[in-house]
């Protein structure tokens, strides 16, 4: 019994010396943490953001100089290709540019309504051919366009839409109501989000699609929408041709869907009436023409991979990502035509790039393999992140968890660092840990009910269950008042996104976006030297994908 002890005692103590040599090798790793700092950071930013990159909209000379660029930085990094023998991963898209023959038409018994393209109306079509059209369809008002039994919600109940164009309201109806839906926490659903109710009228046989636009439950304002939809969109290659969408999907304008309900001899307080359970559909008693004329070209966009080989378990991965896509060149603001993308997102590749740095300086190389992921399309509705979850290049359920860089913090260290989506996963207690190292504390983002979750590329991981994890900026300037930090990024939102004017800015505080970078380099440095999974929280919609 006593030398049962004492061999018990040993190998204790054996285990224990183990176990802090390789703690010291692991505090040893973490001078690698230096390598992240302002100048690397706005080195890249400055080339990928430069007028030289056309806005990096893939397809276009942009893609060409970004992917180039990117290849010669993680060859310079000293990674491996992350895709056998190539940085690149295809990822085959369609170019859709939709030009309407006019007006937006609505004719009803009262009198008929003309809506003005880009002003007061949009709409594009996924359908891969020379031209779609809806004529005298039907409009419908369909509440949110959701069909929820978790939630017991169906706004499509009893209703046949065939043929007919849906008119529907922006995000969910948690965001009126506490009692429905996530508006507890007033958070939105996937259902909120306007790409679900575009694939939602599609499965009910939808011709036309309407949504209306509000500042507010959108969280942006119709310049975004017009920005975006003013310019050819890409969407991945299906085998259909996409087909099997509707033909014409767009917004309107508040005001615009004021004047229909108005010609329609129905009060905009429907729209009230539809956020409340039971609402039952309304025929308008109206119907829309318009065609579009679509110019389309198929062509090939990519994904760059770069790969860190683990030492004891390579064939287990973490992810980096961030998208190195933009907007090109387009409508002229104030006689600026590039969309620079210097936030969103030349910042987070420069992250990406700061990190595979850091983790290749490592005195001791992570025991899990780490891929670091460039993505294409995340501007034309996340779609290199949704091809790479679909077509991965290593195995989904080998995916330990993907990190996600989208906006970096450009005004100065905080007290504090954005979780989107806090609550979702055990990626935060991961990332409570590191903030606390750094003195810091993690909060939840301020406007749940934006859908931010569903928004950045990190969301395509987080639907084949894989954990996902997607800081924001924190919201308590380190250096000044409580009103620093949301001023800044309010402004942002205002003055900057998705226009000509995010721009590389030299008066930009870069310490914030240091200190969050290197804590997400603890992070993912962390997950790569254990050997257990993170899971998904009870109560998360992406928990039974794992």
């Amino acid at each position: 019994m006593k030398d049962l002890r004492s061999l018990l005692l040993l190998a204790t103590l054996a285990a224990a010396c183990n176990t802090g040599t390789k703690q010291a090798g692991r505090e040893d790793d973490s001078t690698a943490i230096k390598a992240i700092d302002s100048a690397g950071l706005m080195r890249d930013i400055s080339v990928l953001a430069s007028d030289e990159f056309q806005g990096r909209k893939p397809f276009t000379i942009g893609e060409e100089k970004t992917l180039a660029y990117l290849e010669k930085r993680f060859k310079e990094i000293g990674l491996q290709p992350g895709n056998g023998n190539s940085y690149l991963q295809d990822v085959p898209m369609v170019e859709i540019q939709s030009n309407p023959d006019g007006d937006l038409r609505i004719n009803g018994k009262k009198g008929d309504l003309k809506l003005t393209y880009l002003d007061q109306y949009v709409a594009g079509t996924k359908r891969v051919q020379d031209q779609v059209s809806i004529n005298n369809s039907e409009m419908i008002f369909a509440g949110f366009g959701i069909v929820a039994p978790e939630y017991n919600w169906n706004d499509y109940a009893g209703l046949d839409v065939k043929g007919k164009t849906v008119v529907v309201m922006v995000n969910d109806p948690g965001f009126y109501d506490s009692t429905l839906f996530k508006g507890k926490t007033r958070t939105m659903t996937y259902y909120g989000r306007w790409t679900y109710k575009f694939e939602e009228a599609a499965r009910q046989g939808a011709a036309g699609i309407l949504i209306i636009h509000d500042v507010l439950p959108a969280s942006y304002g119709w310049t975004v929408v017009r920005s975006g939809w003013s310019k050819p969109k890409l969407d991945l290659q299906t085998a259909d041709n996409n087909m099997s969408r509707a033909a014409i999907e767009g917004w309107l304008t508040q005001e615009s869907a004021k004047k229909l309900f108005q010609l329609a001899g129905v009060s905009d307080t429907i729209m009230n009436q539809a956020k409340r359970p039971g609402f039952k559909p309304v025929s308008l008693g109206v119907s829309a023409s318009l065609t579009l004329h679509n110019k389309t070209r198929k062509s090939v966009s990519h994904n760059v991979a770069a790969l860190l080989p683990g030492t004891e378990r390579k064939d287990e991965y973490i992810i980096y990502s961030a998208h190195w896509d933009h907007l090109g060149v387009g409508e002229a603001v104030k006689g600026d035509t590039i969309y620079n993308g210097a936030l969103d997102n030349a910042s987070g590749v420069s992250g990406l790039l700061q990190l595979a740095t850091a983790f290749k300086k490592l005195q001791h190389p992570p025991e899990r393999s780490v891929l670091f992921l460039a993505l294409t399309g995340e501007e034309q509705g996340l779609l290199g992140s949704e091809y790479y979850a679909t077509h991965p290049i290593f195995p989904i359920k080998s995916t330990v968890a993907d990190i996600n860089m989208d906006v970096l913090n450009f005004f100065g260290r905080t007290k504090d660092i954005t979780i989107i989506g806090k609550g979702q996963s055990e990626l935060d207690d991961y990332a409570a840990k590191a903030a606390e190292k750094q003195g810091r504390f993690l909060i939840p983002e301020a406007n749940p009910s934006g859908g931010w979750f569903f928004r950045s590329d990190h969301f395509n991981f987080a639907k084949v269950g894989i954990p996902a994890l997607y800081p924001g900026s924190g919201n308590q300037s380190l250096y000044h008042d409580s009103t620093w930090a949301p001023d800044h990024a309010a402004m942002y939102g205002r003055d900057h996104y998705h226009s000509p004017f995010d721009q590389l800015d030299p008066s930009w505080e870069l310490s914030g976006m240091v200190e969050d970078v290197r804590f997400l380099f603890d992070v993912g440095l962390t997950l790569s030297n254990e050997d257990k999974f993170p899971q998904w929280k009870e109560g998360s919609e992406f928990k039974a994908k794992r």
